[in-house]
């Protein structure tokens, strides 16, 4: 957009029109997904063992998105001297949410599976909007017939239950289910800490299938390039984000909320590293839950960083193509 064309067409402030996220065209017809880019919002958050309301995290984390939706053109960043997201090379669209059957899992998973299938059909990228953590099991199912997959895991919890009275698609769950795929290559999980996390046997799991685990304090030591060194460089990455692997000083929306978190740079920084050294082809945020939060500072971290991860993942992209 000309600079022109944003002095004399409409203001379109973040509190005016249609709530999308970042102010994206809307797409309904789902065989038709004409984007770089394609947001799907799962709000589902019957996995949850504790405190629910993640199934609002998706209303919320598209509200926070209008600050961040751009009327010029793209997002320029000085650090960086590079306008991210140019609106005339990188499309997004919002494709609405994935249909949820009230306590019914099955259908409500093969409902998201269908959802990212046809993302992935499309040529898009799904960027997946939670809905508790329970979610990520049937989207990463959906890349069954993809290339293989790199997991990057944040999180302040491991995940990797295998069952526990018959439950085997909570929110403690979903990282197991993703290593029995065929199409998972293998997990970095950054963030894991404290109690409550999970026991010793699941992590014997994680490290038999090949996860690279770090704490906050690892990685903090580490530094960012030392966390990058450890993950595969030239795959494919699938990033999983669990909001609660950020300090619920600056994350307090959520249901499992776990002190001695990470800080926002220290999550973004590794994000942008990540592009550089592999390609990105789909992510998911999760676990905001806004009744927790009557700041909503939340959703605007969730929102903020996901707006900063598209536009580092398609310069990275042109970068790589030049």
């Amino acid at each position: 957009m000309s600079q022109n064309a944003y002095e004399t067409g409409r203001l379109n402030l973040p509190f005016v029109g249609h709530c999308t996220f970042a102010k994206q065209p809307i797409c309904t017809d789902w065989d038709n997904i004409n984007a770089d880019v394609a947001v799907l919002g799962v709000p589902y958050d019957m996995g949850t063992q504790y405190r629910s309301g993640a199934r609002f995290g998706p209303r919320a984390i598209r509200e926070a998105s209008t600050l961040f939706s751009f009327g010029h053109g793209g997002a320029y960043d000085f650090e960086d001297d590079v306008v991210y997201l140019p609106t005339d090379k990188v499309k997004i669209v919002d494709m609405g949410d994935a249909d949820i059957v009230h306590t019914d899992t099955v259908k409500s998973h093969e409902n998201t599976r269908f959802a990212v299938r046809k993302i992935l059909k499309s040529g898009a990228m799904p960027l997946i909007l939670g809905g508790d953590h329970a979610v990520h099991a049937p989207v990463i199912e959906a890349f069954a017939g993809q290339e293989p997959v790199h997991i990057v895991h944040f999180d302040a919890h491991l995940d990797f239950v295998d069952e526990r009275h018959g439950v085997r698609y909570g929110h403690g769950n979903p990282l197991r289910r993703a290593s029995e795929t065929g199409h998972v290559t293998g997990m970095t999980q950054l963030g894991i800490r404290n109690v409550s996390s999970s026991n010793r046997s699941d992590y014997e799991a994680a490290r038999n299938f090949g996860s690279k685990i770090l704490s906050v304090r690892h990685v903090r030591k580490l530094g960012t390039q030392g966390v990058l060194d450890l993950i595969p460089k030239g795959v494919r990455y699938y990033v999983t984000i669990d909001i609660d692997g950020f300090d619920p000083s600056i994350a307090p929306g959520t249901g499992t909320p776990s002190h001695g978190g990470f800080l926002y740079y220290e999550v973004l920084e590794i994000l942008q590293g990540l592009t550089k050294q592999g390609d990105v082809v789909g992510m998911d945020l999760v676990e905001v839950a806004p009744p927790y939060d009557p700041t909503g500072v939340t959703g605007f971290l969730a929102a903020q960083l996901l707006m900063n991860f598209l536009g580092f993942i398609f310069e990275a992209r042109h970068q790589r193509s030049r």
